[in-house]
């Protein structure tokens, strides 16, 4: 098998993939980016996105994805399908990836850009009602629902968060616990608790999110009692965590307690030399869409200056 050899390889194609390989293919790195199994990432789940700029009357998810796309190749990113199963990131002078278990690519630079994966309950009513009333992102999707009522699940402080959200514009938020506690951190317990209109209802689980073109309404289960009720809403927010998409990294790739990887402050730079990381892999905090282009701009730009550097060193 022969290896190809590229400057620039960005792995990841949401929208910090497809900045950075604007950025990278506009200072003439020649990059190669590799989709992965969800090309456009989490925003291909979103329906319509209303905060990022450019677009005054919003733009569906998978729109702006493929215009990032198109973009992205007009400046000459070789955008290919595939996954990258496989990193050696021992030898930094000689990054090494193989994709589908097949194709070896040798990069002198490498950026990350493999998103994080929202956790699902995995019902398949969750699954038929994705970006019709159900969602993973409050910020993201809750101006839909304003005047509304909603339901959200989870008990950290990702729910906590989302809950006190979706109750300054929301008629009414049901907070579902699976147990008699929070995981949340007090202070935003206290939030929740204190606002007028969140309803926690502990031991509960989904039954089935119903509806059949859009939310209406989600099935519960006491766990304790075992007693079902229908409670009627318009969205369905699950907010049970994150799960970065790092593990064939994570043998070379710092990474923190929960899987993200870890970047030198102030820039996209991990660990190891010629490699950068960008987007939701990396940010545990923002995870917006605006925010993962804007680090995608930061990883092309270090590693555009990266490989100028390496290479006055090799001329010297």
């Amino acid at each position: 098998m022969e290896a190809e050899k590229t400057h620039c390889l960005i792995i990841g194609a949401g929208p910090a993939g497809y900045t950075a390989a604007i950025y990278a293919s506009r200072a003439g790195l020649q990059p190669i980016l590799y989709q992965g199994l969800e090309p456009g990432g989490q925003l291909m789940l979103t329906g319509e996105v209303e905060n990022f700029p450019g677009y005054p009357n919003g733009v569906m998810g998978q729109q702006m994805m493929a215009e990032l796309q198109e973009q992205a190749a007009r400046f000459g990113t070789d955008i290919r399908l595939g996954m990258v199963t496989k990193v050696d990131f021992s030898n930094p002078n000689d990054l090494k990836v193989w994709v589908d278990d097949e194709k070896e690519i040798h990069a002198d630079s490498i950026i990350i850009s493999t998103g994080a994966s929202a956790k699902w309950l995995g019902l398949p009513s969750e699954k038929k009602l994705q970006a019709k009333g159900v969602s993973s992102c409050a910020v993201c999707d809750g101006f839909f629902y304003r005047g509304q009522d909603v339901v959200v699940v989870g008990g950290g402080d990702s729910a906590a968060e989302e809950a006190s959200y979706l109750s300054k514009i929301c008629n009414k938020v049901y907070l579902l616990v699976r147990k008699n506690e929070m995981r949340a951190s007090k202070i935003m317990q206290a939030r929740v608790k204190n606002a007028s209109n969140i309803e926690i209802l502990w031991n509960t689980v989904v039954e089935e999110v119903l509806g059949e073109e859009e939310v209406i309404g989600v099935r519960i289960k006491n766990t304790e009692t075992n007693a079902t009720q229908d409670i009627n809403a318009n969205g369905f927010f699950v907010a049970i965590g994150h799960q970065p998409n790092t593990n064939i990294f994570t043998p070379y790739i710092a990474t923190d307690e929960q899987g993200y990887i870890i970047t030198e402050k102030g820039t996209t730079r991990t660990n190891i030399e010629g490699v950068f990381a960008c987007g939701d892999v990396q940010d545990h905090t923002y995870r917006q869409a605006v925010t993962a282009a804007a680090s995608g701009c930061m990883a092309a730009l270090d590693a555009e200056r990266y490989l100028a550097a390496k290479e006055v060193m090799e001329q010297a």
